[in-house]
């Protein structure tokens, strides 16, 4: 069976209307017929930025009041994606793939390990060492691996997937001061920008999305690459 990965390179996107694009393509690969094996990546920067309330997210984790949130123009919504509660603005990489797991096992818990494993991957083109942890979903880096670099959660209705990835590159890392990150308070969050600048180099999310763009192809074995007009 062909395989084709759509990209869409969406930029600068408020979190709404990402999230109904999202809902009109789970709708779209849900009726793709037997012979073919459609999926499609969106590829953003949550702009406004936005924090999110996965599954078990509580406002309990949050460290300043919705009114505080909203002073400094960041919005709050609830997702239907696993997890607690994270953040998306500027300078973070957020894939969204929307995909049939159905033709690739039924297996819910093997796709989020396929997603860490496209992201260690892709940090490992960069000399950024990066592994998973047992018992705590996302990516981690650091000299003990106790700093989280990508957050993931995912959605799947009827075996199709949506929601997905969020990888720090050069995101304002201060914002994640603002609420306990993933219910996680024993462990710190960092991004590419800060382990590459002691090594006098700097990123941006432009330079990371070929190659994870690649990377991801190479993880879930897509035979061709399509990047639909935006």
């Amino acid at each position: 069976m062909k395989s084709t990965l759509h990209i869409q390179n969406l930029g600068a996107a408020a979190y709404t209307p990402t999230l109904e694009l999202q809902k009109r393509l789970v709708d779209k690969v849900k009726k793709i017929n037997t012979n073919a094996d459609d999926a499609y990546l969106l590829l953003l920067e949550h702009d406004p930025p936005v924090v999110t309330l996965g599954r078990r997210g509580k406002d309990e984790d949050f460290r300043i009041s919705r009114d505080e949130f909203a002073r400094r123009g960041i919005e709050i919504h609830e997702a239907s994606r696993g997890g607690e509660v994270t953040y998306h603005g500027p300078g973070q990489l957020v894939g969204y793939p929307i995909m049939r797991i159905d033709r690739r096992g039924r297996d819910v818990r093997g796709y989020v390990r396929n997603l860490e494993e496209t992201v260690i991957r892709l940090l490992g083109k960069f000399d950024i060492p990066a592994i998973r942890r047992k018992g705590l979903t996302g990516v981690w880096v650091g000299d003990d691996y106790d700093a989280k670099i990508a957050a993931i959660g995912v959605a799947v209705h009827r075996w199709t997937t949506y929601h997905g990835f969020a990888l720090n590159v050069c995101t304002d890392m201060s914002n994640f001061e603002l609420f306990v990150p993933c219910g996680i308070t024993d462990k710190s969050v960092t991004s590419m920008r800060e382990i590459l600048s002691k090594k006098g180099r700097d990123i941006t999310v432009e330079q990371v999305k070929p190659l994870l763009i690649e990377t991801f192809c190479e993880v879930f074995k897509f035979d061709n690459v399509v990047t639909d007009a935006k």
